[in-house]
């Protein structure tokens, strides 16, 4: 595999394995992640008058609708999939030691669950939805 002298990103795998699932998969959420952070910023900082945007403000108007509750969440975990798959290819790319390199992944594995179960209860929990 020689990658091209113009080419600074990481080659498509060969096979149809894990990683080859992987490589798309950092290719789509980081499309995405730039489709949903672009709407995100464009909604909260044109549409709607950022001086007005305090803490009650997210309540009433953005957190009181089930589809932003939903759409933060999914721009959340995006962010959480895409940042720890790419810690990942990271670490595999530059940590030899296969001790080293399972404690490092299992760290790293176990910080992601922490930070998926917090930010899913702060977005699923917080006051904001009218029963």
């Amino acid at each position: 595999m020689r990658v091209s002298p113009r080419s600074s990103g990481r080659i498509k795998p060969s096979g149809r394995g894990t990683e080859v699932a992987i490589w798309y998969l950092m290719r789509v959420t980081g499309v995405l992640l730039f489709v949903m952070a672009l709407a995100h910023f464009s909604i909260l900082h044109f549409i709607w008058d950022p001086a007005e945007q305090t803490s009650e403000f997210v309540t009433r108007e953005r957190w009181n609708n089930l589809f932003w509750r939903a759409y933060d969440w999914t721009l959340l975990m995006l962010v959480l999939f895409h940042s720890f798959v790419g810690m990942r290819t990271v670490i595999l790319d530059y940590i030899h030691g296969a001790r080293a390199r399972v404690i490092i992944m299992s760290s790293m594995w176990i910080l992601a669950g922490i930070l998926f179960v917090i930010g899913s209860l702060v977005v699923f929990t917080l006051p904001g939805l009218e029963t």
